[in-house]
């Protein structure tokens, strides 16, 4: 380990060691990096995201509330409607017409729980082909939630209903106000870091935690997946073009070609933006992105320029290529040095 990096990691335990931690200058520290080392990451990023306040003192508590609040969802999650759980305290009901499987009313239990069924599913298949050739994601994980895999559980567990629904994959709902494709490359770099703490006590939550601040980010991003809002400007067809009306300033020749060519940013920056990046880079370099991103006090008006930067970056072979050419480069971006990318991001907020 070199002396530089031993003397970023104590820069970060200075900022973290204090009663309230300083903010900007944590934002600032982490735009560059976060050390992997200690756990830092992990911590930096739940403070950036919102889960952790700035008060040392109160993480204790405000960590246990959240997770045992984890652990309430989870119970109300897996109860089958109609269904007695006298194991957890819940008195059986009568079932009902209004609270039958036949019942045709869509705002029945059992109407809700046929569809929630749609939505296991398509997560089921999301989880299972993600990243599948890093081994962390296809390895049982040290700290499985009892609650829901303990075989001896004697109530219907979301696994155990994924297992047995009949529905076909074709009937799955892809409808972008719901759950989308995609929303597992958000989830999984969260997770990972989290789960691969050195801190067991924080390891052994690293689902609740996930879950947190996979909510406090998609809060941030969700209008990205609501079709009804695309056209809008806080809509995915507006930062879309807000990509190209940023290279037309900083790179017009550039901006010209591709515009020649009627190579739309749809074409490619849907995906570099709803997924943050993450499909198109190796999980280690989209963790460092994400350092940055999440550092950032406008973290997704840098994500813009994160994209200008990588139009820039590759200008010369997109202004000698054709347009099979350069879709292909854009759809399979050739430069993995991701701070190369980030620096000339910088640049052009600096420019601005």
């Amino acid at each position: 380990m070199s002396s530089l990096h031993k003397s970023r990691i104590a820069d970060f335990q200075d900022v973290l060691k204090e009663p309230t931690i300083a903010l900007e200058k944590l934002r600032e520290l982490s735009f560059s990096g976060i050390p992997c080392e200690g756990g830092l990451r992990c911590l930096c990023w739940k403070i950036l995201l919102n889960y952790l306040p700035l008060e040392r003192a109160s993480w204790t508590s405000i960590l246990a509330k959240q997770r045992e609040l984890y652990s309430q969802f989870l119970r109300e999650m897996i109860i089958q409607p109609g269904i007695a759980k006298a194991n957890m305290g819940v008195s059986r009901e009568d079932v009902t017409f209004e609270d039958h499987p036949l019942n045709p009313n869509p705002d029945s239990r059992w109407n809700t729980y046929f569809k929630d069924n749609e939505v296991l599913l398509q997560i089921d298949k999301d989880v299972r082909r993600l990243c599948p050739d890093i081994s962390f994601f296809q390895r049982a994980t040290e700290y499985p939630c009892l609650l829901i895999l303990d075989p001896q559980n004697e109530f219907e567990t979301l696994r155990k209903r994924v297992e047995q629904t009949t529905l076909k994959s074709q009937t799955v709902a892809r409808n972008r106000s719901g759950v989308t494709n995609g929303m597992n490359e958000i989830v999984g770099p969260l997770y990972y870091t989290f789960a691969t703490d050195p801190n067991n006590e924080w390891k052994e939550h690293a689902e609740a935690d996930t879950f947190f601040c996979f909510t406090n980010l998609m809060a941030e991003i969700r209008d990205n997946f609501i079709k009804s809002l695309d056209d809008s400007q806080c809509g995915i067809t507006y930062k879309m073009e807000k990509v190209y009306s940023t290279l037309k300033d900083k790179d017009v020749e550039l901006y010209l070609k591709l515009q020649e060519q009627s190579i739309k940013p749809q074409f490619f920056a849907f995906r570099w933006l709803t997924l943050l990046l993450s499909q198109e880079f190796l999980l280690p370099d989209v963790i460092r992105i994400w350092d940055s991103l999440f550092a950032d006090d406008s973290r997704f008006d840098f994500l813009l320029l994160v994209c200008c930067a990588m139009l820039i970056l590759i200008r010369e072979q997109l202004l000698e290529g054709d347009f099979t050419v350069n879709m292909r480069l854009l759809q399979d971006y050739p430069i993995t040095d991701v701070c190369q990318i980030l620096q000339k991001a910088k640049e052009l907020q600096d420019s601005k």
